[in-house]
């Protein structure tokens, strides 16, 4: 209409002929509109600027944060609004926060009927080197999916001795970081003496596997498996709750 007005003696007759043609479009319709765009309402220059703002924290935090986390954030940096709103204008701009996965399960109790007895009872301390290995794995989220990563941690120490990253949570992954942490004892003249060092562990399938018990009789070690369902055996022994002690420079 805005382009064609002047052609035709003003909006009342194209009006009237698009009404002949069954468009109905009343003048008054045409005005409030023309109102609108070049006045815009409050709420519409108010949703202008949430948007912007919206948009900032979204990029500001690695466009993970959904509508929640950026309601609480503008309302850190002083900014009035509903959490409703700032939903309503998320889906205006077609931005969505991160969705947490499937809960990834990295224990998963072994089969076997006999598997080897807790040889610690949650005593981590260590009078020196090789005496007592903690063995467990975790999982890292990435973009390209779940990578898990296994450790062997010397606890007279602290140090992480052993470790090893795969995509899959089988025994062989479990075993690559033992290797690496008898290989690293070897390369610092610390050998592993047969008899002397206890491996502990949970109760998850890769430990409790006839495989790795194997290997570990073979290298002449104890294998050790925590109570089953006990968050504390593995946290404390990384910590080392038990006492603080200074460690020599040549055991870490």
């Amino acid at each position: 209409m805005d382009e064609h007005r002047d052609r035709f003696g003003g909006v009342e007759p194209i009006c009237r002929v698009l009404s002949a043609h069954d468009c109905k479009i009343a003048p008054s319709t045409y005005y409030a509109h023309h109102k609108r765009r070049m006045a815009p309402s409050a709420r519409t220059v108010r949703d202008t600027e949430l948007k912007e703002q919206i948009s900032e924290v979204f990029e500001a935090n690695y466009r993970v944060y959904g509508a929640r986390k950026i309601w609480r954030e503008l309302s850190r940096q002083g900014h009035r609004v509903a959490r409703c709103t700032v939903e309503r204008l998320m889906r205006e701009l077609g931005i969505a926060g991160a969705v947490r996965g499937k809960r990834v399960i990295t224990t998963l109790p072994g089969g076997q009927v006999e598997r080897a007895p807790d040889l610690l009872d949650r005593d981590f301390v260590a009078g020196a080197p090789n005496r007592c290995w903690v063995a467990d794995f975790t999982h890292v989220k990435t973009w390209a999916g779940v990578v898990y990563v296994a450790f062997v941690v010397d606890t007279f120490s602290r140090r992480i001795v052993g470790w090893s990253a795969a995509t899959v949570k089988e025994t062989v992954f479990v075993l690559d970081a033992l290797e690496m942490a008898l290989w690293q004892r070897d390369r610092d003249q610390r050998p592993v003496q047969p008899g002397e060092l206890i491996h502990h562990s949970d109760a998850g399938s890769q430990y409790t596997s006839f495989r790795l018990a194997e290997h570990l009789d073979a290298a002449g070690i104890a294998a050790s498996i925590g109570s089953v369902g006990d968050a504390y055996d593995c946290q404390s022994s990384r910590t080392g709750s038990r006492k603080d002690r200074v460690v020599p420079a040549e055991a870490v």
